[in-house]
Formats: C-alpha cells, structure tokens, sequence
C-alpha cells in the first residue's frame, strides 16, 4: 500500500468529510464539534463537485457545505497556511451563507443557524484551547441574543498528547493529524465512523486519478504559499534597502512603508481583500484602496 494521503489537504477532507456516499462521517464529526442536545441524525450535503477546474484555482474554497436534520445551515473550511484573515474571511462567508437563505419579501423566520466551522493547521487565536466557539453576546452581562450565529475555529497544533480521545473531537483532530498513528489504529477498532473514513482514505492513496488530483491541488496551494512568502520578502528587502540608504529615522520609516506597499501590491495581485491586505502590511484601508485604484 502506498503512503496515505494528507486528510488535511482541502480536497482531500472534502472527498471523505463531505461524501453523499458516507453521510455518517459528516455527521459523527458536526456531533462531535457541536455537541447539541438533539443530535443530528441526517445532513443533506451541498456543492459535492470537484472539477478541474476547481481544484488548479488557487482562490477556490473546497469547503464542505451541508443542512442538518436540527435545521442548520453548516459550512467547514480548512486551512493549512496562516493568511492573516481568517476572522474577517469567516464573518464574510457566514453572512453569505446567512444572507442567501432568503428571497425579497420572505419573512425573517425562515432563516436558519447559521454555523462556520474552520479547521486550521497553525495557532491563530490567543486562547490556548484548540477549540473555540463564538457567538454575539452582550459585553457588560455576556447574555446572549441569539445561537443563530456560530462560529468554531479547531487549532489542529493546540491539541495537547494526551488529551482524552473519548472526546469524539479529539478523536477526529487526531485521525486529521496523522492517520497512520497507533492512536487513530486503536479508534478504528471502536469508532465506525473512524474506520469508514480511513477506509476512504486509503481508497483514495490507492487511486492513480485521485492522486493526480491531490497533486494537482497540493501544487496549486504550494504556488499560493510560495506567493505569499515571496512578496513578504520582496518587501522586507526593499525596506532594509530603503532604510539604509537613508541612514535616518525617517530613511527607515520610509523604508518600512515602501516594505509595506509592496507587500500590499503583491497582495492585491493575489486576489486577497482589501482588510487582509491592510491586517498584513499595517497600512490603512484608505492607502490599500489607493493601491488597488
């Protein structure tokens, strides 16, 4: 047997997580993260395609989108690079998903909870559990106005060795940190929802046009992240360049401002939004706007 797949990868945990052939996957996985007091018993999987095309676009989100039998509307993304935006990223796609419920003239209580789930591969937020649940409450008395807005985010780095896999979650963090380990061997003996999604997993590895297709999508995400990494050094250099020449406070300012910029050109060039832009260089919206002009 070849070596498994990286579950991890974004086309990899759609193919398994968000099947219509093994419902019960998804389902383990949302009871397990949500934890309600009425488990889901169905979910009805949305956007099941993966075409090409799909998958060589490096701004494509395979996100795993799905209605449940408690009448939620859930949508999961996973990340394996820090972009700096995920806050701001994840309110967007949840006030889409929560917005697109309704046609003009529809009435406001058709709407349904709205839940994002992101799955990341790196440490983002400052709390150190590797779950995190959001919703709007009141900041004097932390009343809560409504659960119809959820938001998780999994911090896969943040769960400790040792943490109790009886917790289903934790189970399932450890299935997508390394499939292969003595851990997930022992949860595949007594979690069925484990065994079937590692029994994909290795169909999937075992598929010469799967493979072609995680290749296709790990290189795509590479060329992403390379990107990324390369304009932040193509700024960091101008700015030491600029610095230098100026051998003054405001040489060095300049120089820090002119790192900035061209990180934000290359940013922008990148398709990212003008408020991940402006988290990542420092600068204001107004200048990143100007840029973008």
């Amino acid at each position: 047997m070849r070596g498994l797949l990286d579950p991890k990868m974004d086309f990899v945990f759609k193919n398994i997580f968000g099947s219509e052939k093994h419902p019960n996957i998804l389902i383990s996985f949302l009871n397990a993260t949500l934890k309600p007091k009425d488990l889901i018993t169905e979910v009805e999987i949305k956007n099941t395609d993966l075409n090409k095309g799909y998958i060589e676009d490096k701004f494509s989100r395979l996100d795993v989108k799905a209605t449940t039998s408690n009448n939620e509307i859930i949508n999961i993304e996973i990340q394996l690079k820090n972009e700096y935006n995920m806050i701001k990223r994840s309110l967007y796609y949840w006030s889409k998903l929560y917005s697109e419920q309704l046609n003009e003239g529809e009435d406001y209580s058709l709407l349904k909870r709205t839940i994002c789930i992101n799955i990341l591969n790196f440490k983002y937020l400052k709390t150190r559990m590797f779950h995190s649940v959001y919703r709007m409450k009141e900041i004097h008395t932390n009343e809560e106005l409504s659960d119809i807005q959820e938001i998780h985010f999994i911090e896969i780095p943040k769960l400790e060795d040792g943490s109790d896999e009886k917790d289903m979650l934790v189970a399932w963090i450890e299935f997508l940190k390394n499939p292969e380990s003595e851990k997930v061997r022992s949860l595949e003996m007594s979690v069925d929802e484990i065994r079937e999604a590692k029994d994909e997993l290795i169909k999937m590895s075992n598929d010469d046009t799967q493979r072609e297709l995680y290749e296709m999508r790990a290189k795509t995400l590479r060329d992403k992240i390379s990107a990324l990494n390369e304009a932040e050094r193509k700024g960091i250099k101008k700015g030491r360049e600029e610095g230098r020449k100026e051998g003054r406070k405001e040489g060095i300012e300049e120089g820090e401002k002119n790192k900035a910029i061209e990180i934000a050109k290359s940013l922008i060039n990148l398709g990212l939004d003008k408020e991940a832009i402006s988290k990542s260089t420092g600068l204001d919206l107004c200048e990143v706007e100007k840029l973008m002009n």
